[in-house]
Formats: structure tokens, C-alpha cells, sequence
């Protein structure tokens, strides 16, 4: 199992056309604590593009620890896992990609001890307008990949890996038009496994080994049941590869958790916890995480 590094932070600081924010103080990381295993930490971006965060402890029902604005940011339609660091002088490093218009975009956000939150947001390429939903992977443990899935509105699944500052193509798989939201549930050093919806209510997995011409398997999890969330958002929880999974219905602006087993497609054991309380406004949500994914 990997735990998420800063050595691709280099990747982070390069390229041209930087977008650049500067945010509130830091949170007090010790408004979490670090005894507790599953907690889901939520970030949106509001009206006004701050980003909040709301840490949700697994529980039944769900316990909101708090919401709180991370960092001034910018304008988004899509956004992968934001993924953290910590740096040598304490500082909190959280990472990811999202979506500006047709641009795809790498973030970071620098938050030092005691400081304000900085943000700086690198232009990558176009041609991104008609891609709907992106999740990423970034396994730096033995074998280290990490890839990029764009869900496309032409019914394609298109990945590509990390090359240098950028990404590269690295294949596409069809029959993907009526999946609606999805969200990195395992990444481990011979696959990855995204957790996706469609839009009649079906919840599936899609297991991708890293080979280039390797073809997806995709497993039927619940037949119906989740047709009102528009976003997944997954953590790691427990020993036993288990995940907790909070889905937000952008129409209520509500979310929902969830505790799943590891993933076996029908076998898989799903505990509602409930919904969470306080809302989830806006119409893009991703998981801050520490990147440690293995739930199928």
C-alpha cells in the first residue's frame, strides 16, 4: 500500500500560464484527530471560488467535524483527489488537477505553519470542453504509476499517464455514456479501480490494469440506489481495505456516507451511515487525502 509523497511536487511548480491565489491562515491540523482512521475531508469551491472543507467522521450517523474556508481559489468545473504532503519545514502541501473551461490545469496549495494558504494553478493544454468528470491516480509504492481518467460526454473513458510536466495518451475504453460520477476507489502497483454511477442509479466497478492495451473489467456493485449523487468521494478506512464513501446530491446540496467492504462486485457489503450534517453547496466536490486508496 502506498502513502503519497512530495516528490512529484516538482511537476507541480512547472509550465506556463499560472494562475495564482492568495487564501486565509491555515486551519489547526489538530481540529482532526489523528487517532481516528476514516474520516472523509470534502472540499468545494463556493460562488466566489474559496474552497472549503468539511471533515466527516465515519459513524453512524455521521458526526461533521467542521467546516472551514482552506484557501482563496479559482474558477473550476471539475476537479480530481487533491492529494496532501507535508513539507521538511512543516509546511501542508495539498496537489490535483481540475478543470477551467476547455483547459486542464495542475493546483497546488501551500499552506506554512501559522501562514496563509497559497495557490498557483498551471495551464496543461485544451481541448478539454466536452470531458465531464476526471478522477486520478498516483501509486508511488514498488512499481509507482499515476494516471489521469476523463469521463467524456461521447461515451468514452480516456486515460493518460504523467509525462514530465504533462500527460500523455494512453488509451480510451467505450461504452461509458451513461456513467454519470465516478471517483478513485484502489490504486495499487498492477491496476486501478474507479468507483462509478450511472445516471438510471447502478453502481459499478471499473478494475484497469496499468498495461497500455489492457481492457477494463467492470462489475456490477448495486443495481439501483444511487442515481441522485452527482459526486463520490472516497477514503481509505480500516485494516481490512475497506472505504468510506460519501456521496453529495447537488440538487439538496446534501451528503450521504457510506461504509463499504472491500469491493467484489455484488458481494460487497454496503452500511448506509446516513446523512451528514450541514450542507454541501455548489456543484463540484473532491476528497483531500493522503492518497492511500485500496478498496477493491
Amino acid at each position: 500500500m502506498g502513502r503519497m509523497g512530495v516528490r512529484r511536487l516538482g511537476m507541480v511548480l512547472a509550465g506556463v500560464g499560472v494562475l495564482v491565489a492568495t487564501g486565509m491562515p491555515g486551519p489547526a491540523q489538530a481540529a482532526v484527530a489523528e487517532s481516528v482512521p476514516c474520516i472523509n475531508q470534502v472540499v468545494w469551491p463556493d460562488s466566489a471560488n474559496a474552497v472549503h472543507e468539511t471533515d466527516v467522521l465515519a459513524a453512524k450517523p455521521p458526526r461533521n467535524w467542521g467546516t472551514y474556508q482552506l484557501a482563496q481559489f479559482v474558477p473550476v468545473r471539475a476537479m480530481s483527489t487533491w492529494y496532501m504532503a507535508n513539507g521538511r519545514r512543516g509546511e501542508q502541501y495539498s496537489y490535483g488537477l481540475l478543470l477551467q473551461g476547455a483547459y486542464l490545469y495542475r493546483h497546488s496549495t501551500l499552506t506554512p505553519p501559522g501562514g496563509r494558504a497559497r495557490v498557483t494553478a498551471t495551464k496543461l493544454g485544451g481541448g478539454w470542453t466536452s470531458f465531464k468528470s476526471i478522477a486520478t491516480s498516483n501509486y508511488d509504492h514498488q512499481t509507482p504509476h499515476s494516471f489521469l481518467y476523463g469521463l467524456n460526454t461521447n461515451g468514452n473513458l480516456y486515460r493518460y499517464a504523467a509525462s514530465g510536466a504533462g500527460y500523455r495518451a494512453y488509451g480510451s475504453f467505450g461504452g461509458f455514456r451513461s456513467f454519470k460520477a465516478m471517483a478513485m476507489i484502489s490504486q495499487q502497483a498492477t491496476y486501478d479501480t474507479l468507483l462509478m454511477t450511472t445516471t438510471a442509479g447502478a453502481l459499478y466497478t471499473i478494475h484497469i490494469p496499468t498495461t497500455a492495451k489492457a481492457k477494463p473489467v467492470v462489475k456490477l456493485i448495486r443495481k439501483s440506489g444511487w442515481s441522485s449523487f452527482e459526486s463520490l468521494l472516497i477514503e481509505h478506512c480500516g485494516n481490512y481495505n475497506g472505504s468510506v464513501v460519501v456521496g453529495i446530491d447537488h440538487n439538496t446540496d446534501s451528503g450521504y456516507q457510506y461504509l463499504f467492504s472491500q469491493a467484489k462486485g455484488t458481494a460487497t457489503r454496503i452500511t448506509p451511515y446516513g446523512k451528514i450534517p450541514g450542507t454541501f453547496p455548489g456543484a463540484v466536490h473532491a476528497s483531500r487525502t493522503s492518497g492511500w486508496l485500496s478498496g477493491e
